[in-house]
């Protein structure tokens, strides 16, 4: 039998099947365009090659094409008698997480990974920030994925990969000395990884280093697809560098370039992330408003993205319809959220319900209200899933809501409060706090 990169047999006998789905693999994670093709190459050499399917699935489901998902899940499960344990559990594992039985997937994933520990697909989907233990709504799963991290690190020496995920991981959990010289590793070995510049940013970002941030990134992005999936997710932390920084004009370039709507090269969730994400926090900083790019995003989330879903997205979706005034389209989904949040099937249960008053307020000038809903859900963040970094934006408007009102004392206590290290607060007003 046949083995992948990570020396796990694949059941078929087609060194060709196997050569192609192992080229999928790496571009699957490295963020690369061409996997899905890789992965239908590998199909063409032997049809009943099931991880390859699976592998399929995952790269269209994070396009944002989950009906062709789906699809290429099903024909993996039709192929799942006779394959071996490992490829059974692999497959497993994909189909609770895609049917959203998400405290099932994370069980699995531990039993599986104790036997397969090199299963890498199955951590790629999990341990990210905005994987399936990210979206789990647990508090304290940041923590959780560094330990796992942690524990897998002595089957992978010094994979380029492994080194990637892991860094990101020991930065989102606040062990940015730990993590840099892994992640400065990871690209040392492999430079032509999007994993590995999007863990560098987020070291970056969590010590505060804006200027390495900015140079890496600008260098980097230069010669990575712009239909990479992660362009415009990359390009986006750029902006933040630049926001950051005090370069509006170029943060306001590197947005135009590459995050807006039409420019974007991901799927639909993050399209709504890092463009409303990017408004918003351009306002807290004090910049104009672009009411044409806001009307933009929200008549997209709405045909786009017309029920919850994820956690972080439908945060962004809740930041259109408040600065549109839609608040018919805000309440709908308030109340879906709630829905199915009473049945168990959303993540992170009432968190976002409560954060809409807060962020509804805000918007409306009514800060104290704001305030009043908003600071007692801080240090609830993780309950949406996604990056430190994506949950500033949460932080900052609190703070601003604090600053707004006169609060100076409260918005000072915020400020005591971060996490030391990270990079600066492009909040207007800031200023008068020191």
């Amino acid at each position: 039998m046949l083995a992948d990169r990570y020396d796990l047999p694949l059941s078929t006998t087609s060194a060709a099947a196997r050569d192609a789905y192992v080229g999928g693999f790496d571009l699957a994670l490295t963020l690369y365009p061409g996997a899905v093709e890789a992965y239908d190459r590998a199909l063409a050499a032997d049809p009943g090659l099931a991880l390859a399917h699976v592998g399929k699935a995952q790269v269209l489901m994070r396009e944002g094409n989950a009906v062709a998902a789906r699809a290429s899940l099903a024909a993996a499960s039709d192929l799942n008698s006779g394959l071996s344990a490992r490829e059974s559990g692999h497959i497993g594992f994909f189909e609770l997480a895609f049917a959203g039985r998400v405290d099932d997937a994370i069980a699995h994933l531990h039993t599986h990974l104790a036997s397969w520990p090199r299963d890498a697909l199955m951590i790629a989907s999990a341990a990210n920030p905005n994987g399936l233990i990210g979206g789990s709504g647990r508090v304290g799963q940041k923590h959780q994925i560094a330990v796992l991290m942690d524990s897998l690190a002595p089957h992978y020496g010094d994979d380029y990969w492994f080194l990637a995920y892991h860094a990101t991981a020991l930065s989102e959990d606040g062990r940015i000395a730990a993590a840099r010289p892994i992640i400065e590793r990871s690209v040392v070995l492999n430079p032509n990884n999007a994993h590995a510049a999007h863990g560098f940013a987020h070291v970056c970002y969590e010590s505060g280093d804006v200027d390495t941030g900015r140079d890496f990134l600008s260098r980097w992005l230069a010669g990575y697809p712009r239909d990479g999936s992660f362009h415009g997710h990359l390009s986006w932390h750029l902006a933040l560098f630049e926001l950051g920084a005090g370069q509006w004009a170029d943060a306001l370039q590197r947005y135009r370039d590459a995050v807006t709507l039409e420019c974007h090269s991901s799927g639909p969730q993050q399209k709504m992330t890092d463009g409303a994400g990017f408004l918003w926090r351009s306002e807290l900083a004090g910049h104009p408003r672009d009411a044409a790019a806001w009307r933009a995003l929200h008549d997209f989330g709405k045909n786009a993205l017309p029920r919850p879903g994820a956690g972080l997205a439908d945060l962004h979706l809740i930041l259109t319809a408040v600065v549109m005034g839609d608040d018919a389209a805000l309440q709908t989904r308030v109340r879906q959220m709630a829905e199915q949040a009473s049945a168990g099937r959303y993540p992170s249960g009432d968190y976002l319900p409560l954060l809409a008053r807060g962020l509804a307020a805000f918007e409306g000038g009514d800060f104290s209200t704001a305030i009043a809903a908003l600071a007692p859900l801080a240090g609830q963040n993780e309950r949406i899933g996604g990056s430190r970094a994506q949950h500033d934006l949460i932080e900052f408007t609190l703070l601003k809501a604090c600053l707004n009102a006169g609060r100076l004392d409260e918005a000072r206590r915020l400020l005591g409060a971060r996490r030391p290290g990270a990079t600066g607060i492009p909040v207007a007003g800031v200023a008068a706090l020191f």
